[in-house]
């Protein structure tokens, strides 16, 4: 297996970034109605997310296998293609957020999605805040994590 590297994405990834959010997005929320089509989400990464937004990739032989997105002190992003998962790529995520906005972040995730409170609770994240789903497009009701430095 290759090596993986963090480095900035670059508009050439995102189409590759978008695929990745895709799969992920499908293989770890299967109950979770996504409101826009794949065309859609790869125009959102396309023209909003990778021009506005601080993108990262995880790169293995140049293959975007994993992004993470921050938007201010927002974890606003972490998806990892699903063969990727476990391999410590979003421990490797985590850390670059964490020494990126160490004055603290915050995240947001579906209460669905117990295998993400498990992993953000383990690099310290605290919940915060849980909401009926009010605030999202999918309408799904949802979990505000936070972490902020001395507490892991």
């Amino acid at each position: 297996m290759s090596a993986v590297f963090l480095r900035r994405a670059t508009a050439a990834d995102a189409r590759a970034v978008a695929d990745v959010w895709l799969r992920s997005f499908t293989a770890a929320l299967p109950s979770v109605v996504r409101p826009h089509s794949d065309e859609e989400v790869r125009a959102y990464f396309s023209e909003v997310v990778l021009p506005s937004q601080e993108t990262w990739v995880a790169d293995s032989a140049g293959r975007v296998v994993g992004l993470m997105v921050l938007d201010g002190d927002q974890l606003a992003q972490v998806y990892l293609d699903p063969e990727w998962r476990g391999r410590g790529v979003g421990d490797r995520f985590v850390g670059l957020a964490k020494r990126r906005r160490p004055e603290g972040l915050s995240l947001w995730t579906f209460q669905v999605d117990e295998p993400a409170h498990r992993f953000y609770a383990r690099h310290g994240f605290v919940a915060a805040e849980s909401t009926g789903g009010g605030g999202n497009e999918e309408r799904e009701p949802d979990v505000r994590y936070v972490w902020r430095p001395g507490h892991g």
